[in-house]
């Protein structure tokens, strides 16, 4: 189990990232972090890893403390890997030579079979041969977490890993990958931006504001009963509207257009409307705020329409 005691860090005495945390995780849990930019999210990795000296509090890994460079010569946990945004992968050899780096040379075929088993995860078999240098910016960040995984860590970290990966590839690579670290019981704490990493996939959710853990729950329970509008707008646009004495957050897919109006609508002029695939979302303006709604076609700008929603939608 990770244990996150408390720990405070700071780049300066003024300049304060990580403002008493505290959080515990168990082992083979999924938990995402998210955040606006800045945060805290990358400085929060960095820390678990042991690339910083706390200023206050303590990091556990079972019995084991995180200590950071103070204490080590080469800073990192052996039994944690962490997947940066940079990849650090080494540029004139292959992609299979990249994962096989951390393997043992002593035990070839099994070295091959775990290799081969990491290309399929990441879909790169028809790579494996190709220098990475050679690679897109999505390629290497999947060769990356395959080369993280090779010697099956206790404890997965990954900061933004799709973030360079075509949509049509993330969404298999997450599946595939996401499966895989249930399957072989490997904690994970992914960094990210996207909900989905979140919604699908983690079994709880921490986000941060301000330096600060604002949130710390399970995706369903902060996308359902979200704390503030901050943390619903890192799922979707986000409507306040005044109820008596009340502001109530409305996310766009709770609203729906009637024909008449009742004691649970809003008049509402169209401004725009957005061709979502399946969907229309349609900006309006009514007491000369916006509004955001989804609706099953679009709908003429100007034209004025009412709009119904429940405090229990």
């Amino acid at each position: 189990m990770l244990k996150v005691q408390n720990i405070s860090f700071g780049y300066s005495k003024n300049n304060i990232v990580l403002n008493n945390f505290n959080f515990n995780l168990k082992e083979g849990e999924h938990l995402c972090i998210m955040g606006e930019s800045g945060c805290g999210k990358s400085t929060l990795l960095k820390a678990i890893y042991g690339l910083l000296d706390l200023q206050k509090g303590t990091i556990f890994w079972k019995e084991t403390q995180v200590l950071g460079p103070k204490a080590h010569l080469v800073p990192g946990m052996d039994f944690f890997k962490y997947v940066a945004q940079d990849f650090n992968l080494m540029p004139y050899i292959s992609v299979s030579e990249n994962i096989k780096k951390h393997l043992s040379r002593f035990y070839p075929e099994e070295s091959e079979k775990r290799t081969q088993e990491l290309l399929e995860v990441i879909e790169m078999i028809a790579f494996e041969n190709t220098m990475i240098k050679n690679l897109s910016g999505g390629q290497k960040q999947r060769v990356a977490i395959a080369r993280a995984l090779a010697k099956e860590p206790e404890l997965l970290l990954l900061d933004e890993p799709f973030g360079q990966i075509d949509n049509f590839k993330k969404n298999t690579l997450r599946r595939n990958l996401f499966s895989y670290v249930k399957e072989k019981n490997i904690a994970c704490i992914v960094a990210t931006h996207d909900k989905n990493d979140a919604l699908s996939f983690a079994d709880k959710l921490i986000i941060i504001k301000d330096n600060k853990i604002l949130a710390n729950n399970s995706p369903k329970e902060i996308y359902n009963y979200p704390k503030e509008k901050y943390c619903a707008a890192l799922f979707d646009d986000v409507n306040e509207i005044k109820i008596g004495n009340k502001t109530v957050l409305f996310y766009p897919h709770q609203l729906k257009v009637v024909e008449k109006a009742t004691k649970n609508t809003v008049t509402v002029t169209v401004l725009k409307s957005y061709f979502k695939g399946s969907y229309w979302l349609i900006e309006g303006e009514f007491n000369q705020q916006k509004i955001y709604f989804n609706h099953f076609s679009d709908i003429k700008t100007n034209a004025k329409v009412y709009v119904n929603f429940s405090v229990n939608s």
